[in-house]
């Protein structure tokens, strides 16, 4: 791995040239915004996944942790991008998605991945944070399996409540962007 800061503003770049979009929107929250962040627009395009994979291997790289995952949708493509390149960089992670509710058939899973050990060190991404509901219901749900989460890494903190609501719980917020970065 390489800490290149050239990987952060070509990402910066991809986001202002893809994930903004300006008007009156609701956000999942309910809250009304004059913009809206759509990470997918990145996190589903080729470089854009491996810039942010990169960027985060970088940032959980001196933090022990043995799995990465993180609550679907948003988690979804930073989680593929990660598993490649860890592979790629030789980096032993378990990646997981956690779905927003237990599967009703099947095995009935609400983490789906390799499974979570009891006190493995757990790092939590997400494409953006805003109240901090999804990711904060990811951490819940990872902790009561037993696991430690340790750090969440949001590609986006729109700087709306969320890292305060994380970080009370004793996790490191560490995300890639704030809304600032973008001039908001």
């Amino acid at each position: 791995m390489t800490n290149n800061p050239g990987c952060r503003e070509k990402l910066r770049n991809l986001l202002r040239e893809r994930a903004f979009r300006y008007g009156k929107f609701v956000l999942t929250s309910g809250k009304e915004s004059n913009y809206y962040f759509d990470g997918k627009q990145v996190t589903l395009h080729p470089e854009g996944a491996y810039l942010l994979a990169k960027i985060v291997l970088e940032k959980i790289k001196d933090d022990h942790i043995q799995a990465v995952g993180g609550p679907t949708i948003g988690a979804d493509p930073i989680v593929g991008a990660l598993a490649a390149v860890a592979y790629l960089e030789g980096i032993p992670l378990k990646l997981f998605i956690v779905r927003k509710s237990p599967k009703d058939h099947g095995t009935k899973r609400l983490i789906e991945g390799p499974a979570l050990e009891p006190g493995e060190r757990v790092a939590i991404v997400e494409d953006v944070i805003t109240t901090g509901s999804s990711i904060l219901k990811a951490i819940s749900a990872v902790q009561e399996i037993g696991c430690r989460v340790v750090k969440a890494i949001p590609l986006v903190d729109r700087l709306e409540g969320g890292t305060e609501k994380i970080r009370s719980l004793g996790i490191v917020v560490d995300p890639v962007f704030t809304i600032r970065d973008f001039g908001l």
